[in-house]
């Protein structure tokens, strides 16, 4: 089964045909989607089914595939101590005619919705008990062991990744050597944790970053409300002024401070801001 596209690179899940993988997923599941609370992404589908689950479906580039696999949703729950839904099955197949591969993972259902979408524009109110909730988890899980290695935004993270992407955007002279590595959600934004109960989920791309990846991260995403930016950095203050951390702040600074970034991007001058400030600490020493 394939979708009526010419071009892998061209398919969004958003407005592509996917009944035919709905059903599909239906079938090996043995379970029934309930098609009115679908929810599309460019590169994802979700939706509820009778039993009370969650469905999570994937399509992805073979060349966004590396040798670790493709079933972070299903590793994940060896961890322990994380709010996080429970995985119950999955399954995954090759598109071959699209050089891509679609995975389906059944989650039990979130605690609440999402805070929002991946970058917020108002502050949520969350309460203590969310940021007590996730610091725990974030510590609970840079605790853990794995062999997985994080894929944020689908790229196999590495030295030679950072160290590209910061040069790329602040060529100066301080070391980019990250010297502390440990499991990391590795897509951690406002659009994936619920609230006003804390659970983090869509865990696909998580494994061994650099520490404080997770916590650059959900800072960037909250740089359009500035208060919100700032709980931030004071929650994950430990992460984040370490030299680590720094070097992941940049690392998140270099995708909002881009060629083609909106003109009215409201990160785009705090975050310009925070990076030349930690350049200078960095190259201080």
């Amino acid at each position: 089964m394939t979708l009526p596209m010419s071009s892998a690179l061209a398919v969004d899940l958003r407005v592509e045909p996917v009944d035919e993988v709905l059903d599909r997923v239906e079938q090996a599941l043995q379970v029934r989607l309930e098609r009115d609370t679908v929810l599309r992404k460019r590169r994802s589908v979700g939706a509820r089914t009778e039993r009370d689950t969650w469905v999570r479906i994937e399509r992805r580039r073979l060349d966004r595939i590396d040798g670790q696999g493709w079933n972070g949703t299903e590793c994940a729950a060896i961890l322990t101590a994380i709010d996080k839904p429970t995985w119950c099955a999955g399954l995954a197949w090759q598109d071959a005619s699209h050089a891509a591969m679609w995975r389906a993972d059944e989650t039990s259902l979130l605690p609440g919705e999402p805070v929002g979408t991946s970058v917020l524009a108002a502050d949520p109110g969350l309460p203590d008990d969310w940021w007590r909730a996730l610091n725990s988890s974030l510590e609970a899980l840079a605790g853990q062991h794995t062999t997985r290695i994080a894929t944020p935004d689908t790229v196999t993270i590495s030295q030679p990744v950072v160290t590209e992407a910061v040069r790329a955007a602040f060529p100066s002279t301080f070391d980019t050597t990250v010297t502390q590595w440990a499991p990391a959600h590795a897509d951690l934004n406002w659009a994936n944790v619920t609230g006003s109960r804390f659970c983090l989920f869509d865990w696909e791309d998580w494994g061994n970053a650099p520490r404080g990846l997770d916590s650059a991260s959900l800072w960037a995403s909250s740089l359009a409300v500035p208060a919100l930016a700032d709980r931030v950095r004071r929650e994950r203050r430990h992460e984040l002024e370490s030299r680590d951390g720094r070097l992941m702040t940049l690392f998140a600074c270099s995708k909002i401070i881009r060629p083609d970034a909106h003109p009215e991007d409201p990160r785009v001058k705090p975050a310009r801001h925070a990076a030349a400030r930690i350049v200078e600490e960095l190259q201080a020493g």
